[in-house]
């Protein structure tokens, strides 16, 4: 009779989901997937929830695979030693490898009084509690988004789409990632929609209160609702359960996404800092990072050797409202070129994006095996960057058995 590995994938997003459905490839692997929620979370529509164009949520039945067992509570503590995980209501699951997938949130903002009177739209319930304040606040009181990136931009724009009055404070460059062509076309549609932009020096938030927002070229903004969509931020799970991090709390691994502390756990998505050279936060990461942490496990547990990440990037989409949008293409290294697809075409794009994340889900829901996105090559680069990091061939966690 052949002995089955039991195998426990921490967290319910797109590199969770994407990995536990991998997983199901072998007959001979138990499959459970712990989730703080019942549902799947579709992080990339929560701006729609703010305004109640999307619900961003989407039944597990619709995108996990038959054979994985969901678990529905939260990770307090990984033993590595005993391969266990102890769950907030001091329940345990053994493993015989773990695949570490928590994600990301909205960073715990340091700025004074942001943290107690500005909202974020990170997480579910965040978006949930911001629709809910939206909800009691006049359409013409004023709205501030701060932070530039995709998150804050359509933010801004389905707010002010609805009828907002909204001012996006940057706190540098708006679209940090966009090529200044891409940046002039996004910024264009913002002040269509009636979006004020507030970019360049001077625009760094010094502090928030109940109905202002400071800036640190002295500027004091009304605010009747601030939205703080500024950096990410990860759980401290690993961390907390004395396993190696980055300085951001992102699980250390070598190249194959393996622990650099323990050859039974595997990280991907948002929580996993490869070589610590992590990848950008996207759900565009986050599943063939997924894929590549399955095939890891499977790799080993036929006593093979783990191919190592090589991923590829097509540049970064974001919505600007229902009606526009903008998809900027990249090098496949996941550095921002000239040419982009802006408006209407965008706006399609961008939502045949959002359908596709949730095909692929369910498509590996139906056929474990079938998704091939994380062996398109991202090319040289990452190499040479690993090459000039550490002056020679990467590593393994081949000794940390």
């Amino acid at each position: 009779m052949t002995e089955r590995t039991d195998v426990v994938v921490i967290g319910g997003g797109y590199a969770g989901v994407m990995a536990a459905n991998r997983l199901t490839l072998s007959d001979d692997v138990t499959v459970t997937l712990i989730n703080s929620r019942r549902t799947f979370v579709e992080r990339i529509r929560l701006h729609q929830l703010v305004t109640g164009s999307d619900d961003a949520v989407v039944d597990y039945r619709e995108v996990l695979a038959e054979g994985v067992q969901l678990v529905v509570g939260s990770v307090e503590r990984i033993d590595a030693a005993g391969r266990g995980v102890t769950l907030a209501s001091g329940d345990t699951v053994g493993y015989d490898y773990l695949i570490y997938a928590v994600g990301s949130g909205g960073a715990e903002p340091s700025v004074p009084g942001a943290a107690e009177f500005a909202h974020q739209v990170a997480t579910l319930e965040q978006a949930e509690r911001l629709r809910a304040v939206l909800g009691t606040s006049p359409a013409t009181a004023p709205t501030t988004v701060v932070g530039a990136g995709p998150t804050g931009i359509e933010t801004a724009a389905e707010l002010a789409e609805a009828g907002r009055a909204v001012t996006l404070v940057c706190g540098g460059v708006l679209g940090p990632y966009l090529h200044p062509r891409g940046r002039r076309s996004v910024a264009r549609r913002l002040a269509a929609l009636g979006v004020t932009v507030l970019d360049g020096p001077g625009t760094k938030v010094t502090a928030v209160t109940a109905d202002t927002v400071r800036l640190d070229d002295g500027r004091e903004l009304p605010s009747r609702v601030t939205v703080w969509t500024a950096g990410f931020g990860v759980p401290e799970l690993a961390a907390r359960s004395g396993l190696s991090t980055d300085a951001a709390g992102r699980l250390l691994t070598d190249e194959t996404l393996t622990s650099v502390d323990d050859v039974r756990i595997v990280a991907a998505g948002d929580s996993a800092a490869p070589s610590g050279l992590p990848l950008r936060m996207s759900c565009q990461a986050a599943m063939p990072l997924g894929a590549r942490a399955a095939d890891t496990v499977l790799s080993r547990i036929a006593g093979e050797q783990p191919s190592t990440l090589n991923q590829a990037f097509a540049g970064q989409c974001i919505s600007l409202g229902r009606g526009a949008g903008i998809f900027q293409f990249a090098r496949r290294y996941d550095v921002a070129v000239w040419f982009h697809i802006g408006g209407r075409p965008g706006a399609r794009i961008k939502e045949f994006v959002c359908k596709g994340v949730v095909g692929h889900l369910a498509g590996e829901a139906r056929k474990p095996g079938s998704y091939g996105l994380h062996r398109v090559s991202g090319g040289a680069k990452r190499r040479q960057l690993l090459q000039a990091q550490r002056g020679g061939t990467p590593a393994t966690a081949e000794t940390a058995a």
